[in-house]
């Protein structure tokens, strides 16, 4: 075991598992896969737990059997046909997983016999990289299974969590506490780690009278991150977007200003757009005038936000780092509309310690996209294994060097997963080049068996992320990420910040989230694919795990298309559970 994944085979069996945050990821392997052979059963063991306990499949081999999105099976009795596997603890603890991964066969009386077994141990602690960097991500559950489940058992319906308009945020504020107060919290569950980086970072500021806050916002209209803002007093400089409906009298981000007027004072709160929006989402502390830590990233300060969107959010805890937020900030501040002709965003910003990953960091708007735009391009076209990546507006975007390399990565033998947006749903791009779409909307209307409707978290899209992972299973590893869209557009008239990690454990945890989300949308898009070929035809069939071809009569295993020479899915299991790569 090493600090990003622990590895282990037996006869011909690999189990591999890749450390996230607070998530993790196991790959599995199989050389010569026996003919009665139909998954993999996986147990684990919690920080300081003493049991085993089993993961759960929402499918079944029993057609008889009344499956429904009520109802999961052990997958010591309905393995998982699959050579990957996404573990989300359901409520995370920091420390040491034990994982336990048996394959499964059944032989011709079709009962279920356990085979070769591997136990893993990983650490899923969650801090990044300890003193220097903290990532967390927004659960992205308000249309799962999961969601439904947990919405049930508090007896929530969908119109009790959000205002009906972003504008009524502030306004939402009782509801919001009245839900929070219940016995499990809601909005800390939604919100994960990306909420609790936020509210700390913010009680701790209120809490040390040595810290002051420079804040960017575009979207406001969280109450509680206002009502926490308000509470610094004159502590607190803020720039607050006033584009479009952001400017308008009614809006939360206008109402949030003049509430921070009052609290903070006046000289103390600006309202700006750059050339088109202000678009940073970023946190500065100073302490005793110092410059010492950044919260930054793509979650914006709304509901919608923290708790229905796919985000990402990071703290660093480092003088040179904020130190250059913390320029970008001053020259905002002091003058927004000549930010780009600045030789601050004119450059590629390095900051390098020993033993510390490498970080560079470049600030827009500018007057050359391509400054910053070319280098992510380049590192996309120069990957060698993979390419991992979610990018909210991508499909807006025709031209560009990011929209180009990721068209030329279509026609490349790499390992590549992504997700864009596209006009009332999001456009898949599979390991093979194909697309799909999916509508968050039609699954709460026609979701197959076994899944129950889902909810599509309201009005909006529901992935936010910016970032891309090149080579996350080599040494080489990096991604990049920050507020930033990768457009020309946005470059050239955007306040933002696009930062490249060079680490391989914080790379890592960015693949891993941008497999979480692919899969969970690949999946629904294969169902209403499905739903589609069905619909005038013959009735919807539940899905079913597959039992052996002497059994099932069926023509070929489960497990073939995994072994097709040169094909994605086979990139795909090899990726993950091989210990030759780094």
């Amino acid at each position: 075991m090493n600090a990003t994944s622990s590895f282990n085979e037996v006869a011909g069996f690999r189990v591999r598992l890749w450390r996230g945050e607070s998530m993790c990821l196991l790959g599995f392997d199989v050389d010569d896969p026996e003919p009665d052979f139909v998954g993999f059963a996986v147990e684990y063991r919690e920080p300081g737990g003493t049991e085993f306990v089993t993961l759960h499949n929402r499918l079944s081999f029993n057609p008889a059997d009344p499956v429904s999105g009520d109802r999961t099976h052990p997958t010591t009795e309905a393995p998982l046909q699959t050579y990957r596997w996404v573990h989300f603890p359901w409520q995370p603890r920091p420390g040491l997983y034990t994982y336990r991964i048996t394959k499964m066969h059944m032989p011709s009386d079709g009962q279920l016999v356990a085979g070769l077994q591997i136990e893993l141990p990983i650490d899923l602690g969650p801090v990044t990289i300890d003193g220097f960097l903290d990532i967390g991500f927004a659960r992205n559950f308000a249309s799962s299974q999961a969601f439904e489940d947990k919405k049930v058992s508090l007896g929530l319906a969908n119109e009790d969590l959000l205002p009906a308009e972003a504008s009524q945020g502030l306004a939402f504020a009782d509801r919001k506490a009245a839900i929070a107060s219940r016995a499990e919290n809601i909005y800390e569950w939604l919100g994960f780690e990306a909420a609790k980086l936020l509210f700390e970072f913010l009680d701790d500021a209120i809490a040390d009278n040595a810290v002051t806050i420079d804040a960017m916002a575009y979207d406001l209209n969280e109450p509680d991150i206002v009502g926490r803002l308000e509470q610094l007093g004159s502590r607190l400089r803020i720039i607050i977007d006033d584009s479009a409906e952001h400017g308008e009298r009614a809006s939360a981000e206008t109402k949030a200003a003049a509430r921070l007027r009052r609290s903070a004072g006046t000289k103390n709160v600006h309202r700006g757009h750059f050339r088109n929006l202000q678009h940073n989402k970023v946190f500065i502390a100073h302490r005793n005038g110092v410059p010492h830590r950044v919260l930054g990233g793509s979650t914006n300060f709304s509901f919608r936000g923290l708790y229905i969107q796919a985000n990402n959010m990071y703290v660093f805890t480092d003088t040179a780092i904020a130190g250059l937020f913390s320029d970008m900030f001053a020259l905002a501040f002091t003058d927004m509309g000549g930010f780009a002709a600045t030789d601050f965003a004119k450059v590629w910003h390095t900051v390098q310690h020993p033993n510390r990953p490498a970080v560079r960091l470049c600030f827009s708007p500018h007057s050359q996209p391509e400054l910053s735009l070319a280098p992510v391009g380049g590192d996309i076209d120069q990957a060698t294994s993979s390419v991992l990546y979610s990018f909210a507006f991508m499909n807006q975007t025709t031209s560009g060097a990011v929209r180009q390399a990721l068209d030329r990565l279509m026609d490349k033998p790499l390992f590549s997963y992504g997700v864009v947006n596209k006009s009332g749903g999001m456009e898949i791009k599979k390991p093979g080049g194909e697309t799909g779409l999916v509508d968050f909307a039609y699954l709460s209307k026609h979701a197959p068996e076994p899944f129950k409707s889902e909810w599509s978290g309201g009005k909006g899209i529901n992935i936010h992320h910016k970032f891309v992972v090149i080579d996350f299973d080599k040494p080489t590893a990096k991604v990049y990420t920050g507020s930033s869209n990768f457009s020309p557009a946005g470059e050239r008239n955007n306040g933002d910040h696009l930062i490249v990690i060079e680490d391989q454990r914080v790379a890592i945890a960015y693949a891993i989230e941008a497999i979480r989300v692919f899969d969970h949308l690949n999946f629904r898009n294969r169902m209403r694919e499905a739903e589609g070929r069905r619909r005038n035809t013959t009735p919807r069939q539940p899905l079913l795990l597959q039992k052996p071809t002497a059994i099932s009569n069926r023509p070929e295993p489960w497990f073939a298309k995994f072994y097709v020479p040169g094909s994605p899915r086979e990139r795909d299991r090899k990726t993950f559970s091989r210990n030759d790569t780094n």
